[in-house]
């Protein structure tokens, strides 16, 4: 039985506990919540300092049995300090998330991987894996940069690979690097569909991937065989941000949509 996260995009205008409870309606197993913005200014879910929603939260979670499955998000720049994000494992502790997601901007590999084996090591007592989502426009583009930076850092034992489907296509990653992918690394992945192709601006993919995905089958960029790729049992976070139709229908029947498309489509067979 694959397991299913309702990641924070697909329904990005609910609070920490609202996801929750909208995860226990719908048949999902756990949840992604984004708890700090992936840019200035950028949305997010409040919930770091407030007492209140932490612990609303925790009670949806002990009345469900949804779990957190991943939290969001770790940026390692060149100006990255380590301490700034204490608030957000600590958080994740409470949560028992499993996985916080980390991007890597650095362009310097060595700083980079430098950094990155130093959050593994602060991230070691809080029980989560810090999972580096590689992404055509940072300075992690494609599978291959992200396993080499996790092996400079010294293969920590919490040191894990993000794998989104939407990435893979865009990027220079292909199948064979996927399958290269020690399934160690591999704690969850991200599934969603689009347009085919890699003829896109910066600004284009970043555009797609944060406010228009499609639904697993609808598009080109074939999620079915890039999880084939894939261990057969790694998690699955459904990551389909589509702000125009999530509007029409609403967050939670949209993450509805989302999640029988990713079945009828890893479940086909």
């Amino acid at each position: 039985m694959r397991s299913y996260s309702l990641a924070y995009l697909t329904a990005a205008n609910l609070t920490p506990p609202q996801t929750l409870a909208a995860a226990a309606q719908l048949g999902y197993g756990h949840v992604g919540l984004r708890l700090r913005p992936n840019a200035p200014g950028a949305p997010y879910q409040p919930l770091l300092g407030d007492a209140a929603v932490l612990r609303e939260s925790l009670a949806v979670q002990r009345d469900t049995g949804v779990g957190v499955f991943d939290i969001e998000i770790i940026r390692i720049g060149a100006d990255f300090d380590l301490q700034a994000y204490l608030p957000l494992l600590e958080a994740g502790a409470a949560l028992q998330a499993r996985a916080v997601l980390v991007a890597g901007d650095d362009t310097d590999p060595v700083r980079l991987a430098d950094n990155y084996a130093r959050l593994c090591a602060l991230m070691q007592p809080y029980g989560m894996t810090a999972d580096l989502e590689f992404m055509p426009w940072t300075a992690v583009p494609d599978a291959q940069a992200a396993l080499r930076t996790v092996q400079a850092a010294g293969h920590p034992a919490n040191a894990g690979i993000l794998v989104d489907a939407l990435h893979v296509a865009r990027s220079s990653t292909t199948l064979d690097d996927l399958r290269a992918l020690p399934p160690a690394l591999l704690h969850y992945a991200q599934i969603c569909d689009a347009p085919a192709g890699k003829d896109f601006t910066v600004e284009q993919m970043i555009h797609t991937a944060r406010c228009e995905r499609l639904l697993p089958g609808e598009g080109g960029i074939d999620p079915a065989g890039i999880f084939a790729a894939l261990p057969a049992d790694v998690p699955v976070s459904v990551e389909v941000p589509h702000q125009v139709r999530a509007g029409q229908v609403g967050d939670v029947e949209w993450a509805r949509q989302a999640l029988a498309a990713s079945r009828r489509l890893l479940e086909a067979a």
